[in-house]
């Protein structure tokens, strides 16, 4: 199911992948805030659809267009009995100080939100390395 969003018109195209970050202050006035303001902050997003409607923009002081956008599934780490096709879970930064595991930046690197709940769209066959000993498994997930 697609979800429905504003953009900024230079980045209103099919195929513009982005992470949404939330809404800035100026936002909470905007009266088209509850179009805007619907997608999960640290997610990453692409553009399917972009509609002819568009709307001024304080934070972008230009216009917005309308467009429609789905998740896009990002690598990350779980815990292996938790590594289920179609299973929801929740996860975020592992406490991990090993920067030399080539895991680290799916596993506990600073893009990860603390927490966040995810279904896993498909999971690797062999077990994640992990430098510190956990039984890991990589897996795409939205």
């Amino acid at each position: 199911m697609a979800e429905i969003t504003l953009l900024a018109v230079a980045e209103a195209h099919e195929g513009f992948e982005f992470i949404y970050e939330g809404g800035a202050p100026i936002c909470r006035t905007c009266p088209y805030r509850h179009a805007c303001l619907t997608l999960d902050p640290g997610r990453r997003y692409v553009v399917t659809k972009v509609r002819t409607v568009k709307h001024p923009c304080a934070l972008q002081e230009s216009a917005a267009s309308v467009v429609e956008v789905k998740g896009v599934a990002r690598p990350l780490v779980v815990e292996a009995r938790s590594a289920i096709v179609g299973s929801s879970i929740e996860t975020g930064r592992f406490a991990c100080g090993r920067l030399d595991c080539p895991n680290w930046w799916v596993c506990a690197g600073p893009s990860l939100p603390a927490k966040q709940r995810y279904r896993i769209e498909k999971v690797d066959p062999g077990p994640a390395e992990c430098r510190i000993g956990r039984t890991l498994k990589r897996v795409d997930a939205i």
